[in-house]
């Protein structure tokens, strides 16, 4: 069971290239517009009752898609991972927003990473 809490979202669509190390399509390399659903999380709201400014929320999902749109995640696979896959977005979506939103008085992260309209990864822990 998950304590009570208050949260805040949004959603950002970005059109990057990855390849996975397989035969067939999926071995070359090509686009997804991968959507992401970002959520923040808190105990308790703020002294302006917020969660989170939403416009630092908007920012920071702006600046992490514009280090990725239009270019191959090759560039942001870690050493452990085979091929950036939605999970290995998903966390290293989440270590690029917490950054940002640590001085928010965020608490927890929730990263969703949609590749088709019904298919996702995610990652989700603490800020920080």
């Amino acid at each position: 069971m998950t304590q009570a809490g208050y949260e805040v979202g949004s959603s950002v669509t970005v059109r990057a290239l990855h390849q996975m190390p397989m035969p067939g399509p999926e071995g070359e390399l090509h686009a997804h517009d991968y959507r992401f659903d970002v959520v923040v999380a808190r105990g308790e709201l703020d002294e302006h009752g917020m969660v989170c400014d939403l416009d630092v929320l908007r920012s920071a999902m702006q600046a992490m898609a514009a280090r990725i749109e239009g270019r191959d995640l090759e560039a942001i696979r870690p050493p452990e991972a085979e091929a950036v896959t939605v999970e290995v977005l998903a966390r290293w979506a989440h270590r690029e927003l917490g950054a940002a939103l640590r001085q928010s008085g965020a608490e927890t992260l929730a990263v969703r990473v949609w590749e088709t309209e019904v298919d996702f990864g995610g990652y989700a822990g603490p800020v920080g």
